[in-house]
């Protein structure tokens, strides 16, 4: 295994952690399906619960550092250099339908920068992590991002309501932010592009895909909302952003 450092380390296992929950949890959700109430109320409890246990675990290691969470964790501390960015269900409308595609997503800020990111998805058991010049992993192996040279044959990643996209492109929308640049950082996907997003959604995911040999545009990391993200290979980011003119 490649060296990791303390924080990567303690953002795994709080990740491991919450992860136990979301999967007794998630199978739950199966038989919420066809109770009158239905499941989301439960979905905000599972994420509140994977929040806590998220946020208690990074704590217990570095009580001073500041948290921005997707629920309602986010709490300025003595240490404002160093931001753990936290969502504990990135994809809850998969997870609210049963669908098996979500995932933890932790992020370390440190002076507006983001140095180390991890995604993890508890169903397929799939870890990706990166950290600042020390590469992407996915469960331990290094990863790179695509080298399809065309664009035919490549596949896109977005998500939301965004309905005036240029249709050349072959487009997937998994409902997962957090995945599709884990997905663009492991080129199962070859670009990634999507507007309205929190921070929360693509902090891990900035760090995966340029430490995998991609490129994002800048991002306002100070900025907590209305973000807007493309990620692709250098061969393919420009060809991609000439088919999203309209973006």
């Amino acid at each position: 295994m490649n060296s990791i450092s303390p924080n990567l380390n303690i953002m795994i296992k709080a990740c491991q952690k919450a992860s136990k929950n979301l999967i007794r949890d998630f199978g739950e959700i199966e038989k919420l399906q066809v109770s009158v109430k239905g499941p989301s109320d439960f979905v905000s409890n599972a994420d509140t619960k994977a929040e806590k246990i998220i946020i208690e675990e990074l704590s217990k290691a570095k009580k001073n550092y500041s948290i921005i969470s997707e629920e309602d964790g986010s709490k300025v501390n003595s240490d404002k250099n160093n931001t753990w960015i936290i969502d504990p269900i990135d994809g809850t409308t998969n997870f609210l339908h049963g669908i098996p595609h979500f995932a933890i997503s932790i992020a370390l800020k440190s002076n507006e920068e983001i140095v180390s990111g991890l995604i993890y998805d508890p169903i397929k058991d799939e870890m990706f992590y990166a950290e600042k010049n020390n590469g992407a992993f996915f469960n331990n192996q290094r990863i790179k991002v695509s080298n399809k040279k065309e664009v035919v044959n490549c596949l896109f990643a977005t998500g939301g309501k965004d309905e005036n996209i240029n249709t050349e492109l072959n487009i997937r929308k998994s409902g997962s932010a957090a995945l599709d640049m884990a997905y663009v950082a492991s080129g199962r996907f070859d670009g990634y592009f999507q507007k309205n997003l929190n921070l929360w959604d693509i902090a891990a995911g900035i760090i995966l895909v340029k430490e995998a040999g991609g490129i994002v545009n800048e991002i306002d990391t100070s900025k907590n909302k209305n973000i807007k993200i493309t990620a692709a290979s250098s061969v393919i980011n420009d060809k991609m952003l000439e088919k999203l003119s309209n973006f």
